[in-house]
């Protein structure tokens, strides 16, 4: 019984998170362009100590990563809940292998890209092959902005997607009635089967933005209420 309220809370922590990045983007525009530069500073500093710089960030993708890994859990649990304990058993051990070595490690590995790349730039030796090695790494610092960026946004739309897409089902009459839309649409010559595959994808965008959007409304209100009562 407990399967779908924890689905909803975590996909609505999910729309908070993502709309909260976007939010902030925005509003603290200038903010952020202050902290850029004091990180700048903060690198050519061989006093300040990154990781404590770091520490709020790493906490917050531990948060996000938890929910994430909680909510892959519970949908588990959902598909395999009717099967015998030894099977529900296995599978969550077997989900919870392939997690943590492969989404994970993927993880760790595209987080420590940099490091590898200046590693490889840094080789000794003369030769074609050093030098190739070098010039890879090389590559690779200057791919490694790039990708991050990109990933930062395909991780706040995937948050919206996935976050909005788990709301939309667990309200019954908005999953039929985006159902019934994308049945409509897929009725239509020629862009009918493109507008009933991209309908439930725009639908759970849509509730994700709108959920993510309220969520952070009420976060606020709670917080300022918070700040006038001390």
């Amino acid at each position: 019984w407990a399967i779908v309220p924890l689905l909803m809370a975590g996909g609505l922590f999910l729309c908070y998170e993502g709309f909260e990045q976007i939010w902030h983007a925005l509003v603290h525009r200038k903010d952020a362009d202050l902290h850029r530069q004091e990180l700048r500073e903060a690198l050519i500093d061989p006093a300040v100590d990154m990781r404590a710089v770091e520490k709020e960030k790493i906490k917050g993708a531990v948060r996000t990563d938890f929910i994430l890994s909680a909510e892959i859990i519970v949908i588990t649990l959902g598909t395999v809940g009717t099967a015998e304990f030894g099977v529900r058993i296995a599978v969550l051990v077997g989900i919870a292998v392939l997690m943590t070595v492969g989404v994970y490690g993927l993880v760790a590995g595209i987080v420590k890209l940099d490091d590898a790349g200046l590693y490889l730039s840094q080789r000794q030796g003369g030769g074609a092959v050093p030098s190739l090695v070098r010039w890879f790494g090389r590559g690779v610092l200057a791919f490694a902005p790039w990708l991050m960026k990109l990933l930062s946004v395909l991780g706040t739309a995937a948050m919206f997607l996935v976050g909005g897409g788990i709301l939309a089902h667990g309200i019954p009459w908005l999953a039929h009635g985006v159902e019934r839309f994308a049945a409509q649409g897929g009725g239509l010559s020629g862009v009918g089967p493109l507008l009933s595959a991209l309908t439930p994808l725009l639908a759970s965008l849509g509730v994700g933005l709108v959920a993510g959007a309220v969520a952070v409304a009420i976060f606020g209100l709670v917080q300022k209420a918070r700040q006038a009562v001390r």
